[in-house]
């Protein structure tokens, strides 16, 4: 007779922080897997309770509120931003943040708070990606090649490894295109997507086209070629280098990069 695994409350709160799912089901998702927390991610995933990204369930107590009026007087704007303690609050960094965040409402008027995440931000990207930058506290670096040093040193081809290297720190992508997935991680994958579509009652004979449909979603997650650009989702980011590729009239290439967040081993 076996006994049941014990799963300690630190252990839910840990599966919880990374995946957002509810207490419970994390508990019996541990369960499940014996206490590993990775197997009990892929346990909630199957059931489609939790995705592939993770959550932060750190609470942000502290902050800011900036006070914003356009200079003719017509519009005025409030903005909290929060965070994890008052040091932080008082940083340069974060004051920039809160004030240009400011300034975006009073000028912008979003109706919401996932709408003024979309908006531009001065410098580059979206809010989301600024916000995302001051917080994670990430360095990236990215070998882009090309065939000549004269296109190297353009301010065209400048452009673009930053604007990669921003994709980087705003996605964080494991593979550089589809073909490096490893078998391993796409094997998880198809198991994953066929453990849901099961769970979700869907008929047999169409298991294999819904697995194809979320592959093609998870290599838009993973592959950074896949993903949309974060400054236009228009366009991906293998779009956009063939579009520099067509421009400068050399091939254009990335070869590899290195992703670090303060807390977390490289990706």
């Amino acid at each position: 007779m076996t006994s049941e695994v014990r799963v300690s409350a630190q252990q839910v709160k840990e599966l919880r922080d990374k995946t957002g799912a509810p207490m419970m089901d994390c508990k019996s998702a541990l369960t499940e897997a014996g206490g590993d927390l990775a197997a009990a991610e892929v346990v909630l995933r199957k059931r489609g309770i939790a995705t592939a990204q993770k959550k932060s369930g750190r609470t942000a107590q502290e902050g800011l509120v900036a006070a914003v009026v356009r200079p003719d007087t017509s519009v005025g704007a409030l903005v909290e931003v929060n965070c994890e303690s008052d040091f932080v609050a008082r940083t340069e960094d974060f004051q920039e943040l809160l004030q240009r965040t400011g300034e975006l409402v009073a000028s912008q008027n979003p109706s919401s708070v996932d709408g003024l995440m979309e908006l531009a931000y001065p410098g580059g990207g979206s809010v989301k990606d600024a916000v995302g930058a001051k917080v994670g506290k990430l360095g990236v670096m990215v070998e882009v090649n090309c065939e000549s040093d004269f296109v190297a040193r353009t301010d065209d081809f400048r452009e673009l490894v930053h604007d990669v290297s921003m994709q980087i720190a705003a996605t964080d992508p494991r593979f550089i295109r589809k073909e490096d997935v490893t078998a391993e991680a796409l094997e998880k994958e198809k198991e994953v997507a066929r453990a849901r579509a099961l769970a979700e009652g869907k008929p047999e004979k169409i298991i294999d086209k819904i697995v194809e449909g979320r592959l093609t979603k998870y290599y838009e997650e993973v592959c950074l070629l896949e993903q949309p650009f974060v400054k236009d989702n228009t366009v991906t980011i293998g779009q956009l280098i063939t579009s520099k590729i067509a421009k400068m009239g050399e091939n254009i290439a990335v070869n590899r990069f290195v992703r670090f967040k303060v807390g977390e081993s490289a990706s």
